[in-house]
């Protein structure tokens, strides 16, 4: 029996995401948890699994396509049921029945774990427009997001339910459009005109070269974030660029495409105008006197949402100090050839995360949360240290689990592992869910004392400098040369006091300083 797969939730917020690969082909014998397909959301790069056996009967979307959360992604036929009557019959309609108009209301649909309204920030169509499937209609600003609502369907809008800055409430109408149903085609039928390409349109597309190539309607670019993060990388405006998609849809081949011949928007326009005048679409973006402005989107608007929470519940205070590492890097030094002829890269970071997790120990309330009452506080038997990365995507903290029970080998793996796969935006959700405490490596980039923020619910978080050949004195008076490493830690104040994350930092740097001490703690 023929049964689609509706593209579950894929991350907190997430309403949508770019087809990447499809890893099957309409007639594949697929088993479960088999991949079917790549997907790109504005966080990572998901891997789609069957949930049955059987065959492949139909791909909903291209690759390069947005796929919808809680939409159809792929139809298959289910091993070991067998198609009914009903259905087998259902396709045969008749083809002489008469098109009318529909009006339909469009129920705003879930845009997030827990969210149950938002702010209408831009209505951009008008009662009494036409719009195309998957135009954009309006952008909802909610507490965790910017989020842009598309079309269903083709068809005219009959009527806003809200005003712009009217709070909207999930599950309820958003707006009202008069649709045709899916046997209009009659020339003389007024609604199926809507739905006829108007020849216009795609003498204006061919003003490119190209005659798939439009540009985007409403001043609104339609591209999915894998795109957008690209026209920000290059410096491209997306308005700018004309779409070789449906609906004027931008791929980064498109925005290569823009780059590499120089199409001017001007021209285009011209050139369509003498097909059909269109109206002059209204700007995404606002630029006076030098100045560019453009919403907070993806990662970096969980970024601001997060720190603010952070900053504004959790009091910060902040303890610095330096660790001599000169011992650790000779040990490292005798050890990263050997381990490197087995495919393990050796980096310093394996030894800071097993040394906090020896430490953490001693001091288990180091590796605790507490209620935002502050009247329980909830002690987590594994370590699960994170490690914040520099991404294309932003800011990412992936956490290795159970460090307790893990090798300085074994965390090293890992630690390569999620490294590669959070610069290339490829980091399961797991990986980035469920951290205890963590560390920001600044020294990658350069600076020596920092004041990081928590990331909430952990009570502390540690950011290392860079290591530098520093004078220090012997224990016979002699200056010598050492590589002195400046550490800032950020605690929770209203758990952890001065006193406790002093000693707490003295014992984890004691085990970085005299690496025979951490070898001997492992259990």
């Amino acid at each position: 029996m023929a049964k689609e797969f509706i593209l579950p939730d894929i991350g907190e917020g997430i309403v949508e995401c770019e087809i990447v690969e499809w890893l099957v082909a309409v007639g594949d014998e697929v088993k479960e948890d088999q991949p079917i397909c790549d997907v790109m959301t504005d966080k990572a790069l998901v891997q789609i699994p069957a949930v049955h056996d059987g065959v492949i009967t139909k791909l909903h979307y291209e690759k390069g396509e947005i796929a919808k959360v809680h939409e159809p992604l792929f139809a298959m036929d289910v091993a070991g049921e067998q198609t009914s009557p009903a259905e087998q019959s259902a396709p045969q309609s008749s083809s002489g029945t008469s098109a009318n108009s529909v009006l339909e209301d469009f129920i705003l649909p879930d845009i997030g774990e827990g969210i149950v309204e938002c702010e209408i920030v831009e209505w951009l169509v008008a009662e009494g427009d036409e719009i195309k499937e998957d135009q954009a209609v309006c952008d909802v600003m909610t507490d965790k997001a910017l989020v842009q609502i598309p079309a269903k369907y083709d068809g005219i809008v009959e009527k806003l339910h809200y005003q712009k800055g009217e709070i909207a409430q999930v599950h309820s109408p958003l707006f009202q459009m008069r649709l045709a149903s899916s046997h209009a085609g009659k020339s003389g039928d007024p609604v199926a005109d809507i739905h006829k390409p108007k020849e216009s349109k795609e003498q204006s597309a061919t003003a490119t070269g190209d005659a798939t190539r439009s540009l985007p309607k409403n001043g609104k670019a339609i591209a999915s974030p894998a795109v957008r993060r690209k026209a920000r990388e290059v410096g491209v405006d997306l308005c700018e660029v004309p779409g070789s998609g449906k609906n004027g849809r931008v791929y980064k081949k498109d925005i290569e495409h823009f780059l590499e011949h120089g199409v001017n928007r001007d021209t285009v326009k011209s050139e369509s105008s003498k097909a059909a005048p269109v109206e002059t679409p209204k700007p995404l973006s606002t630029s006076e006197g030098g100045t560019r402005v453009e919403p907070l989107r993806g990662m970096k608007a969980a970024m601001a949402k997060q720190m603010v929470a952070s900053v504004s519940t959790i009091p910060h205070f902040t303890y610095c100090d330096e660790i001599d590492l000169t011992d650790l890097i000779a040990l490292r030094g005798t050890l990263k050839e050997q381990y490197a002829k087995q495919g393990i890269k050796l980096t310093m970071m394996p030894f800071f995360i097993k040394a906090l997790s020896l430490a953490i120990n001693e001091f288990p309330i180091l590796n605790a949360k507490v209620n935002d009452d502050c009247t329980e506080v909830t002690y987590f038997d594994d370590h699960n240290i994170g490690m914040a990365v520099d991404s294309k995507l932003g800011l990412l903290v992936p956490n290795i689990k159970s460090c307790q029970n893990k090798s300085i080998v074994d965390v090293a793996q890992l630690v390569t592992e999620l490294t590669e796969a959070a610069r290339e935006g490829r980091v399961s959700p797991d990986s980035l869910k469920g951290g205890t405490i963590s560390i920001s490596n600044i020294g990658a980039i350069g600076g020596t004392v920092a004041t990081p923020i928590i990331n909430k619910p952990e009570v502390a978080i540690v950011a290392l400098g860079k290591v530098q050949q520093l004078p220090r004195f012997d224990a016979k008076g002699n200056v010598v040369a050492r590589s002195i490493m400046q550490v800032s830690w950020s605690g929770d104040h209203r758990i952890i006091d001065g006193g406790t994350i002093a000693r707490f930092n003295n014992l984890w740097k004691s085990f970085l300083e005299e690496p025979a001490k951490m070898m001997m703690a492992m259990r």
